[in-house]
């Protein structure tokens, strides 16, 4: 049996059996009227979609492909690699194999019966180089940058969507339980990483956070204690750690852990392509007063910004609510990060990619919707000797919100 027969007969029953789970059609039909509405009001005739969560999220597969969606008739996804497994993958009705893209225009005009005058592009990312070959592809045809269109639409979580980030949810839940048997003194920050890492790869978390961003990887491993969480790094985040080296300075570190100092974790699960993003706080030995204290009001912060979080809810507004509190609580110059260093936000959306709408963070005055899933971060960085934080991530629903990664928000002392 050579290999176009296997993927045709056995994959989708075998990868079912391995816990694949293949996104429905009803799914990505909605999905798809949902963009094609967008496209419409913002009078886009056309879009190419070739960002590899974009055309995911809209064909069911992430193989090396092309996605052609004409606000009328069908879309045409045109896989470069590998094809067979992206007519298994995708409900997609048109899925055909492309070599070069100096035959898009030919495969559009077959499909289509015309080119488009008016071609939406994510041009948020989109290399200079492919833009102009675009230009060189279809010309006199004006080109737009859909992004915003994309964002808008991934906003919304559907309940297949978040089912998926609860799953990632109770891996992370797993995972720091086990955390507490694993840390010992005397261990390395990357060791101890690692170690949990191994463990929530078991549980079927993918190790690869994907995030929208040029320059910027996201990764599990966040593991700061004592003084490494008091440094800032290139991340947009309130600490960054050491890393490991000049090349990925950020992150968990060789440095070794000691007792009563604060160990911060933010370890991100990924199952099925989504995310949950949480952070808790472990310690060998119980930590310094000032840390206890510092917790307890991220721990204040944090509920504050879940009570107000339903429907409604101004996202900039409640962020704003967040630096008065921390003011109020003593932490003004540490709370997000240490003076002149300051990040401005406290909550990021997530979804298939960190970064996702909406953000609870200044300049971000618009509401909150059922459907959303962000997560809620408040931080206190001490330069020189640590930091502390906790983190979860929710879904907004009719009434409030649930916490999709439910775990005690305990010190978990060893």
């Amino acid at each position: 049996m050579d290999h176009r027969d296997w993927i045709q007969n056995h994959l989708f029953e075998n990868a079912k059996g391995l816990g694949f789970i293949f996104v429905p059609k009803t799914e990505i039909q909605e999905r798809l009227a949902r963009f094609r509405k967008y496209m419409k009001r913002d009078g886009i005739e056309a879009f190419l979609v070739t960002r590899k969560m974009d055309y995911f999220y809209l064909s069911g597969t992430a193989q090396d492909s092309m996605l052609y969606v004409p606000t009328e008739g069908s879309p045409l996804l045109m896989v470069r690699r590998e094809l067979e497994r992206a007519r298994v993958e995708s409900p997609l009705a048109d899925v055909v194999p492309i070599r070069s893209s100096s035959i898009l225009p030919e495969l559009i005009r077959e499909h289509s019966g015309n080119l488009p005058s008016v071609l939406g592009l994510e041009m948020d990312l989109l290399p200079a180089r492919d833009y102009l070959r675009y230009v060189d592809l279809f010309p006199g045809a004006r080109f737009v940058d859909g992004s915003p269109i994309i964002k808008e639409i991934r906003k919304i979580k559907s309940p297949f969507e978040v089912d998926l980030i609860r799953k990632a949810g109770e891996i992370g839940r797993e995972v720091y339980s086990r955390g507490k048997e694993i840390l010992r003194e005397g261990m390395s920050e990357i060791e101890f990483a690692g170690l949990l890492e191994a463990e929530a790869k078991r549980l079927g978390h993918e190790g690869l956070l994907r995030v929208r961003s040029v320059n910027y990887e996201a990764y599990s491993w966040h593991v700061l204690s004592g003084v490494t969480g008091g440094v800032v790094s290139q991340s947009d985040s309130p600490m960054g750690g050491i890393g490991l080296s000049p090349a990925f300075p950020v992150g968990a570190s060789l440095k070794t852990m000691k007792a009563h100092e604060p160990i911060l974790v933010d370890f991100g699960t990924c199952y099925q392509g989504y995310q949950a993003d949480e952070t808790r706080m472990f310690s060998i030995g119980k930590m310094d007063r000032k840390f206890l204290d510092a917790y307890k009001a991220c721990r204040e912060i944090h509920d504050a910004v879940l009570s107000q979080t339903r429907p409604g809810a101004d996202c900039g507004a409640i962020f704003r609510d967040t630096l008065n509190l921390a003011e109020k609580l003593g932490y003004k110059d540490s709370y997000l990060g240490p003076p002149g260093l300051q990040v401005r936000f406290v909550g990021h959306g997530i979804g298939l990619e960190l970064g996702e709408l909406p953000y609870i963070a200044e300049g971000q005055s618009y509401p909150l919707e059922p459907g959303m899933t962000f997560a809620v971060e408040p931080k206190i960085v001490f330069p020189g000797e640590g930091s502390v934080g906790i983190e979860n991530t929710v879904v907004v629903t009719r009434n409030g919100f649930e916490i999709l990664t439910p775990l005690e928000q305990d010190v978990f002392e060893v």
